[in-house]
């Protein structure tokens, strides 16, 4: 039986069927206290006050918290930086600052050059990151046919789902030949750079509008820019069943994509390529035929296992 629809009513190809001259159309996871002194941090927001009386602890306890985040958010797009430069993108006074990093690296979330004194990120953060990703159960189902992608093609292959705004890479194979520019460090991109976070947000509306209130930054010169553009853009993909990015990303470098269609619900997933531009686009309509196949898969490969989960 077919595994899903997009809200619009399209039903994808059945699963078991899928040979080479199916249509292309037919688509649609603690920081634990990590500050001295803030109080019970344990509780959760919306716990209920002791007593029914919110306390001053709770508020200050939750604010170290957000802080310690907010903290370890600003080496997202910095290797290494030190307590002043922490503290004026904070807003806080340089000894609280000093107070949040001791805490951290007291727990391997931050780590301290001997030689200049500046912080970076922990391996601890790597270790719980790994974790995270080796766990997702998306992954787990999917590694095995990317594997085999990754080898049929000689392609980037990446596995990503929907966050917030953005398009995270919770898998990627790198071909032999990788893409200059193109790194490990690039999990976490913009929707609407990638064909990916298109495939998905052409059915999941949430993703759709999630980034037109955060804009559409400039990466290239093909970029989505405007509202129109992005509309027209998840339109195109839902009548053709796949993404694609031309230089909207990185120059020269192009990457398609098609949703992976769960049996219920708005999409959240996507499988994909990526490579130099010409050798994406020579092959696009198989690229596109494979994906579908893998994509239907992977869905069915999830259901499989969740029922298994299930029963058992």
């Amino acid at each position: 039986m077919g595994l899903g629809a997009h809200r619009d009513g399209g039903w994808l190809a059945r699963q078991d069927g899928g040979g080479e001259n199916a249509a292309t159309k037919t688509v649609p996871g603690s920081v634990a206290t990590a500050v001295q002194g803030g109080g019970d941090v344990s509780r959760m927001p919306d716990d209920p006050p002791r007593n029914g009386v919110k306390t001053p602890e709770d508020a200050g306890g939750l604010r170290s918290v957000g802080t310690a985040l907010d903290l370890l958010e600003c080496f997202s797009g910095e290797e290494e930086l030190g307590v002043s430069e922490l503290a004026r993108r904070l807003g806080i006074a340089k000894s609280t600052a000093h107070r949040l990093l001791y805490t951290l690296r007291m727990r391997g979330f931050i780590e301290q050059d001997t030689d200049s004194g500046r912080y970076r990120l922990g391996m601890h953060l790597f270790e719980l990151g790994h974790l995270a990703q080796v766990r997702h159960p998306l992954r787990e189902a999917a590694r095995p046919i990317l594997l085999d992608l990754s080898r049929r093609t000689g392609l980037t292959v990446n596995l990503s789902i929907a966050e917030g705004a953005d398009t995270v890479f919770i898998e990627r194979l790198e071909s032999p030949e990788s893409v200059g520019g193109i790194n490990e460090s690039a999990r976490r991109v913009p929707a609407h750079i990638s064909s990916s976070g298109k495939a998905i947000a052409a059915w999941n509306p949430d993703l759709a509008e999630a980034r037109i209130a955060a804009g559409f930054p400039v990466r290239a010169r093909a970029t989505v820019r405007t509202v129109r553009e992005w509309e027209a853009a998840l339109r195109s993909v839902r009548k053709n069943g796949y993404a694609i990015s031309d230089d909207e990303a990185f120059e020269g470098v192009s990457s398609v994509a098609v949703p992976i269609i769960g049996p219920s619900g708005p999409v959240m997933s996507a499988l994909s390529f990526l490579g130099r531009k010409h050798d994406v686009v020579a092959r696009l309509p198989l690229l596109v035929q494979v994906l579908q196949r893998s994509a239907r898969r992977i869905a069915y490969e999830m259901v499989r296992r969740q029922g298994v989960g299930a029963g058992s």
